[in-house]
């Protein structure tokens, strides 16, 4: 068994890609931090041809500031605790509309996106108002377990209108607490 120190290499590489590769494979969400952004964003994504492929804009979710030749560090949670489970940084690509490369992300994609509302055209609407981009790995692991950064990663959330916190309408406790009568 070789032991030098290329060899080492090789194989530390060789594992970091497989652990890249099925944690992208598994997980439903990662987070992208385009370059010169503050903020990563949480994406549904698909894994084809060695590279996370993500769709979005146009009614799909937003991707702001990744580019074509622009990078992303992606970070991949862990599909059963949900937590951070590794890191790399990716090179952003624009797939063309129609070529071999978007045809196949957009069939890997279409399996993943749920409840869309036009799941019988929904290539036609992505072709015509989306972008389809591919996050290749570039480099190695910047994240992987037993070596994760000390900061907590913690962010504020980002400003909405949405809102959950509403009065309870005043009839609710006595539909809810009113007894039956026998």
């Amino acid at each position: 068994m070789d032991r030098t120190p290329a060899a080492a290499a090789n194989a530390d590489a060789f594992l970091d890609r497989a652990l890249l590769e099925e944690a992208a494979k598994k997980s439903g969400l990662l987070w992208v931090r385009a370059d010169g952004e503050e903020q990563s964003r949480a994406l549904w994504h698909a894994w084809y041809d060695g590279a996370v492929v993500v769709v979005g804009d146009g009614g799909e979710q937003p991707l702001h500031g990744l580019t074509a030749g622009s990078g992303a560090l992606v970070t991949v949670r862990s599909k059963d605790k949900g937590g951070r489970l590794t890191g790399w940084p990716a090179r952003v690509s624009v797939l063309e509309p129609g070529s071999e490369a978007w045809l196949g992300a957009v069939e890997e994609l279409k399996g993943k996106r749920l409840n869309a509302p036009d799941t019988d055209t929904i290539t036609d609407r992505w072709a015509r108002e989306c972008r389809v981009l591919r996050l290749e790995p570039v480099a190695g692991l910047t994240e992987r377990p037993g070596e994760m950064p000390d900061a907590s990663h913690a962010a504020v959330p980002m400003p909405t209108p949405a809102t959950t916190r509403m009065p309870i309408p005043s009839g609710l406790p006595k539909l809810l607490f009113k007894r039956r009568r026998g």
